[in-house]
């Protein structure tokens, strides 16, 4: 079950099948992976599904079909099953996988691996202006890649995101500190990988990211203050960053298609338009925030799952850091040193998340399979965490029944406020 998971990862992230001198020959490769790994985590007598997320990934994917049932295309509820089908069996094999500590920071590592390789083909790319996938620049300055990253903003979305698994990796130490160095290149590397991709979501999920390490470092003053400065710094140099603001074409196009998403959810509450349709409902152009997408094609029933299931992730990851550290008098050092690590997975986890949300609020991306591979990853880590620290809470759907409608509602009418204020201001 592992090789197999490992191999599919490899082929989602590096995506060989995708290169244009392959994608001819039609090869099952990701179903016929996936399905192994799924077919032999089946028979595991060890499975522990209290987490959840485990209810809220398959109940989304019936609020995706029942949104197609609700506006009367049948067909489409197939469509779905068959599209985001994979994210869920994905989500269930690595959580899995991720509940032993050996194996998720394999895992980390391969995520990390394979975005180097995707780097590496940016490097070249900008160099010679064309990768050896053969597929040239973006824009004739911006480095893309194949699939599901050939879009700039989503290979930067990918290397925000995994940032903060190769710092934790470089803590590893080893072969006279040459392991460390390692991971540390790989780190720089991905940093410059966001810079080729001239991504402006990506660069403010990148300041995100590090705000929200000094937040939990240094408190939320200190992170404030250096999110302020990075921004500002950012807005200086030469990029399309400097060219941010609500007025601008890209940013106004932005806001738009915001307004037009809320005013999809206002005419379609509860189930939405239906998931792939808000392109065809705003003049072929999509919502360009994966809040907004969820709201407005699977409507508040599939927007509170989806919020939920986001949430929990978050909240797991915090969770290890509020727990006290072990009583001096109840423990060893070793015991102290596991516990710090464990704080150090938290943090990992969390900032990868802060970066995929927070490059995932300017893009469409709720479905993409990259949110469910990590919430796999947290779900696993946290489910192994709490049978290692019994302090940690089970987190339990039944009681927050009415806390996620509460905060999906809010949070539609901030989001309903922040619009008007940047239509106005544009």
């Amino acid at each position: 079950m592992f090789f197999f998971m490992l191999l599919y990862l490899v082929l989602v992230l590096v995506r060989p099948q995708d290169y244009p001198q392959w994608a001819d020959l039609g090869l099952p490769l990701l179903p016929v992976t996936l399905a192994l790994a799924f077919l032999c985590w089946l028979p595991k007598s060890d499975k522990q599904l209290w987490a959840p997320q485990y209810v809220l990934v398959p109940a989304f994917l019936v609020a995706q079909m029942l949104s197609h049932l609700a506006n009367g295309w049948i067909g489409g509820a197939q469509v779905q099953l068959a599209s985001f089908g994979p994210a869920v069996l994905a989500f269930f094999v690595l959580g899995h996988l991720a509940m032993d500590g050996v194996r998720l920071r394999r895992l980390l590592a391969v995520f990390v691996l394979c975005s180097l390789v995707l780097v590496v083909h940016g490097i070249e790319q900008a160099e010679l202006g064309i990768g050896w996938t053969g597929v040239g620049l973006s824009q004739e300055t911006r480095i893309q890649y194949v699939g599901i990253f050939n879009d700039p903003n989503d290979l930067g979305l990918l290397f925000v995101m995994v940032l903060p698994m190769a710092l934790y990796l470089s803590r590893g130490g080893g072969l006279m500190g040459l392991r460390r160095l390692w991971w540390w290149g790989a780190a720089a590397a991905l940093v410059y990988g966001v810079i080729l991709t001239h991504s402006r979501g990506a660069m403010l999920a990148l300041v995100a990211v590090v705000a929200v390490w000094v937040w939990r470092r240094r408190g939320p003053v200190s992170a404030g203050m250096l999110g302020a400065a990075m921004v500002g710094v950012l807005m200086m140099l030469p990029s399309r960053l400097s060219e941010l603001d609500a007025g601008e074409s890209s940013a106004a196009g932005r806001v738009d298609a915001w307004y037009s998403g809320l005013e999809m959810f206002i005419g379609n509450p509860l189930f939405g338009i239906g998931p792939g349709l808000f392109a065809d409902n705003n003049a072929n152009l999509t919502a360009h925030n994966s809040f907004v997408l969820v709201l407005a094609e699977t409507g508040l029933v599939g927007y509170v799952i989806w919020l939920a299931f986001v949430g929990y992730g978050l909240r797991m990851t915090l969770a290890m850091w509020r727990l006290p550290a072990p009583a001096a008098t109840a423990t060893d050092a070793v015991t102290l040193a596991s516990w710090k690590r464990e704080r150090s997975l938290a943090l990992t986890l969390l900032l990868a998340q802060v970066g995929f949300l927070a490059a995932a609020f300017f893009l469409s991306r709720s479905y993409v399979i990259l949110l469910y591979l990590l919430a796999g990853l947290v779900v696993g880590w946290y489910t192994g965490a709490r049978s290692r620290w019994d302090g940690l809470p089970k987190f339990e759907l039944s009681r927050d029944l009415v806390r996620w409608p509460m905060i999906a509602v809010a949070s539609i009418v901030l989001l309903y406020v922040v619009v008007k204020i940047l239509l106005v201001t544009a």
